[in-house]
C-alpha cells in the first residue's frame, strides 16, 4: 500500500467513528424532559366524551378523547378540593388545602355569618398561597427549567392580588381572558371572519383565543430548553357563552333547546347549548396545543418531535359546576352534586397522563389526586425532592411506567401504599369533610340539622374491588350505609378526625346570633373589656356556662385598602376570663375571636363587613389605643361584676379569701397587692360590696 494512501484511510476511519458517535449522541433522549400541565376550569367528569357513562353526552371532545388513548386514563381521578383556588394552591404547593388553611376561594376575611339566619359560619381561611412557598415552579427552576404560566391564576383573594406568577417561580406569565371575555349579549355579537375582529373565526369556525395563543408563544420561545408549562384554561367557567354562532346553533338543534330559553337550575340533564359549545371550544384549543407538540421538531433531540420528550397532564380544578341561580350549566349525573360540594360530583374529575415511558391506551381504576402532580413531576424531571418540604401526594411515576392498573404502586413518601384520601370543605351550605378508604366513602355533615333529611354521618360504598375486579356499586352516593355498618362508620370517622387533626384543620363555627335557636346558644361568653398596652392587647370576658377553649386575633396589615386581607394568629387564654395577644407589626385593624367548647364563635367587635365594604370599618383600629368596653346597661354591668365573685367564692360565705382570689385568677403577679386594694377594711377578706365597688 502506498504510504500516501494511509493518511486518507485513517481520516476515513476517524470520520466514521465521529459520525457514529454523533449519531449515537443525537439519538440520546435529553436528560430533562418537558412537562405541560393543562388545568381546565370547572370541567366535569361527564363533560368529556371518553368518560361518558350511562346517558350519552351531547358534547364532542375528539382531541381530548384521542389524547386519552396515548397514555393512561384515570377513571378515579380527583381534585384536591371542590373549588378552584384551593385546588390550584394545592397543586402548585403540594400541600393539602386543610394543612394550608386554604380551603375555598377568596378567603382572608374575618369569620362572620352570612346573615342572622345562618346557623353556622365558615372558619377563617387563608386568602392565598404564601409568597415564600417552595412551589413546583420554584423547584423546577432550581433544576434548570424555564417555567411558564398562561391563563387563569387565582391563588389569592383576587386574580390580580399578590402573589402573582412571577412571585412564586414562573419566568413567563400571560393572563389574557381572550374569547372568554364577557359578552354584552350572548345572543348577538358573535365572532366573524373580518380581519379587524379581535375574535375572528379561524378556518374551522372557532374564535381566536388569546389564552391559547399565549400557550403556543411560550412553547415557541422555549422549545430549545427544558420547559414546564402550566396552562390554566378559563374554559369552561362562567360566563356561559360562546362567540361561535355556528356551534351554538349546532347544539341548540341537537338538544332541541331555544338559546333564548335555556333550562333552569332545577332541570336535570346536559341541555345547555352554550355550555356544550364551550366544551367543544375547549377541546379545539387543547387540540391545537397537542398538535403543536406532535408536529414540532425537538431542537434538543434532532429527528424527534417535542411530544416524544414531553409529559402532558390533563385534568380539571374541580368537578362540574352544575348551574347558577337561574340556569343549569351541566349535569354530573350519576355523580352527586357538583362544584362547591365534597361529594363525588364536586371532586371527581377527568385525569389523563401521557409521555415518555408511559404505556398508551391504558385505563385504570387506581385512585389519583391533583396533590400527586408535584411529587410526580419532580420524578418525571429528575428534580430532587426538596428537603424538609411537606408533600401530601404520591409520586405516580412507578405506577405510570410500571403497571398503571396496580394500585399497590401508588405509594406515599414513607413507601406505604395509599388507600386513603381526605377532602375538607367547611364552607357555604355544604359544610362537609369526607374520607375515602378503599371502596368506601364517609361524609361528615357539620350542619345536618339545617340540611333537612341529611344525617350527621353518611357512608357509601362506591365500588366493590373484591376478587381483583372493580365493580361499580353506588357512584350516586344514594344509599347511606351508616346505620347498617356502624363499626366501619365509627372507624372511618375516627380516621377522618385523626387526619384533619394532624393537618390542624379549621372547622365551621356556630353563630351565637342565629335566629334559629341552637343548643347552648345562651351560654356563649360575653366580652367585657379591651385594653391596649404597647404591642400587647388584653381582653376580659365572662363565661356564661360554657368554657372558652381557644382565642385568635384576626388582623390585617392593609385595612381599608384594595385587596384588604386578614390573617390569624393565636391569642393566649390567661385564665377563664382574660385573654392576651401580641399585635403583629404593621397591623392596622384587628378583631378578637373566642371559641367555646360547643364550637360557638364570639367575635369582638361583631363583624359586619360585607362585599364591597371594608371589614376594617367595624374592627379595632391600632390608631386608637384607649381602653374600650362593649356598651352595656348599668344593670348588666352590675350582674357581670358579681359573676366572678360568685364563681370564686367557693365556700359561699359572701367573702373572698386571699386563696380564693388567687385560685380564681389562676395565680399571677402582684396578686397580694391587688387583693389588698379590694380589702379596704384590712380584715383579710373581700366582701361582695368591696369587690363590686372596686370593680367599678
Amino acid at each position: 500500500m502506498p504510504l500516501r494512501v494511509l493518511p486518507l484511510i485513517l481520516a476515513f476511519l476517524v470520520s466514521c467513528l465521529v459520525t457514529g458517535f454523533a449519531t449515537s449522541a443525537a439519538d440520546k433522549r435529553p436528560d430533562k424532559p418537558n412537562v405541560v400541565l393543562i388545568l381546565t376550569d370547572d370541567l366535569g367528569w361527564q363533560d368529556v366524551k371518553c368518560y361518558d357513562i350511562d346517558k350519552p353526552s351531547p358534547m364532542e371532545t375528539p382531541n381530548i378523547d384521542a389524547f386519552a388513548k396515548k397514555g393512561v386514563m384515570f377513571w378515579q381521578g380527583y381534585s384536591p378540593a371542590p373549588t378552584c383556588a384551593p385546588s390550584r394552591c394545592a397543586i402548585l404547593s403540594g400541600n393539602h388545602p386543610a394543612r394550608a388553611q386554604k380551603t375555598h376561594v377568596v378567603g382572608g376575611a374575618p369569620p362572620a355569618p352570612i346573615s342572622h339566619n345562618s346557623r353556622m359560619m365558615d372558619p377563617w381561611y387563608s386568602g392565598r398561597m404564601p409568597e415564600n412557598e417552595l412551589t413546583l415552579a420554584k423547584a423546577l427552576q432550581q433544576n434548570g427549567y424555564t417555567t411558564g404560566h398562561c391563563g387563569k391564576w387565582h391563588i389569592a383573594i383576587d386574580h390580580n392580588a399578590f402573589p402573582q406568577p412571577l412571585d412564586v417561580g414562573f419566568d413567563f406569565t400571560r393572563s389574557n381572558r381572550g374569547s372568554r371575555s364577557s359578552m354584552k349579549d350572548r345572543l348577538t355579537g358573535f365572532a366573524t371572519t373580518s380581519d379587524n375582529d379581535p375574535y375572528r373565526l379561524d378556518e374551522n369556525g372557532y374564535p381566536f383565543h388569546q389564552t391559547n395563543e399565549d400557550a403556543l408563544t411560550f412553547l415557541r420561545e422555549h422549545q430549545d430548553e427544558p420547559f414546564f408549562l402550566y396552562y390554566a384554561t378559563w374554559l369552561v367557567h362562567a360566563p356561559i357563552h360562546t362567540r361561535s354562532q355556528e356551534r351554538l346553533l349546532k347544539y341548540a338543534k341537537r338538544l332541541g333547546i331555544d338559546p333564548a330559553n335555556t333550562p333552569t337550575k332545577e332541570t336535570p340533564g346536559q341541555l345547555n347549548p352554550f355550555y356544550c359549545a364551550m366544551v367543544e371550544e375547549l377541546d379545539h384549543y387543547i387540540g391545537v396545543v397537542f398538535d403543536y407538540l406532535d408536529k414540532t421538531a425537538d431542537p434538543r433531540w434532532p429527528g424527534h418531535r417535542l411530544s416524544e420528550n414531553t409529559y402532558v397532564i390533563f385534568t380539571s380544578d374541580n368537578g362540574g359546576m352544575e348551574g347558577g341561580s337561574t340556569e343549569r350549566y351541566t349535569d354530573n349525573e350519576p355523580l352527586a352534586r357538583g362544584k362547591i360540594s365534597a361529594m363525588e360530583g364536586g371532586t371527581r374529575v377527568p385525569l389523563l397522563i401521557a409521555g415518555p415511558g408511559i404505556p398508551a391506551g391504558v385505563q385504570t381504576d387506581v385512585v389519583a389526586n391533583g396533590l400527586d402532580f408535584y411529587p410526580t413531576i419532580l420524578s418525571m424531571t429528575g428534580t430532587p425532592r426538596p428537603a424538609d418540604k411537606n408533600l401530601d401526594g404520591c409520586d405516580l411515576m412507578p405506577l405510570l411506567t410500571g403497571d398503571p392498573t396496580d394500585s399497590q404502586l401508588a405509594k406515599q413518601a414513607d413507601d406505604s401504599v395509599r388507600d386513603t384520601m381526605v377532602w375538607h370543605f367547611p364552607h357555604g351550605s355544604a359544610l362537609e369533610s369526607t374520607i375515602r378508604i378503599g371502596d368506601y366513602k364517609l361524609v361528615r355533615n357539620y350542619d345536618h340539622i339545617a340540611n333537612a333529611g341529611t344525617a350527621p354521618l353518611e357512608l357509601f360504598q362506591l365500588y366493590d374491588s373484591s376478587g381483583g375486579h372493580t365493580r361499580r356499586v353506588d357512584l350516586e352516593e344514594a344509599k347511606n350505609l351508616a346505620d347498617q355498618m356502624p363499626e366501619l362508620t365509627a372507624e372511618m370517622n375516627s380516621k377522618l378526625t385523626t387526619a384533619l387533626t394532624e393537618m390542624d384543620a379549621s372547622y365551621p363555627y356556630y353563630n351565637p346570633a342565629s335566629r334559629d335557636p341552637l343548643p347552648n346558644q345562651e351560654k356563649v361568653c360575653t366580652i367585657l373589656s379591651h385594653v391596649v398596652q404597647g404591642k400587647r392587647v388584653m381582653f376580659t370576658f365572662q363565661e356564661n356556662g360554657t368554657r372558652v377553649i381557644r382565642a385568635d386575633l384576626i388582623y390585617t396589615l392593609n385595612g381599608g385598602q384594595r385587596y384588604e386581607e386578614w390573617f390569624r394568629t393565636p391569642a393566649t387564654l390567661v385564665n377563664d376570663h382574660e385573654v392576651t395577644a401580641e399585635i403583629p407589626n404593621g397591623t392596622t385593624h384587628y378583631y378578637l375571636n373566642l371559641i367555646d367548647e360547643n364550637q360557638f364563635l364570639r367575635s369582638y367587635p361583631e363583624v359586619t363587613g360585607k362585599k364591597k365594604k371594608s371589614f376594617a370599618d367595624t374592627a379595632i383600629s391600632t390608631k386608637n389605643v384607649a381602653a374600650t368596653a362593649p356598651k352595656q346597661s348599668a344593670t348588666k354591668r352590675k350582674i357581670d361584676r358579681n359573676i366572678p365573685f360568685d364563681r370564686w367564692d367557693t365556700d359561699k360565705d359572701e367573702h373572698l379569701s386571699l386563696q380564693e382570689y388567687k385560685t380564681g385568677l389562676a395565680d399571677g403577679p402582684n396578686l397580694n397587692e391587688r387583693f389588698k386594694r379590694f380589702d379596704r377594711d384590712n380584715n383579710g377578706k373581700v366582701s361582695r360590696e368591696e369587690f363590686v365597688e372596686r370593680k367599678r
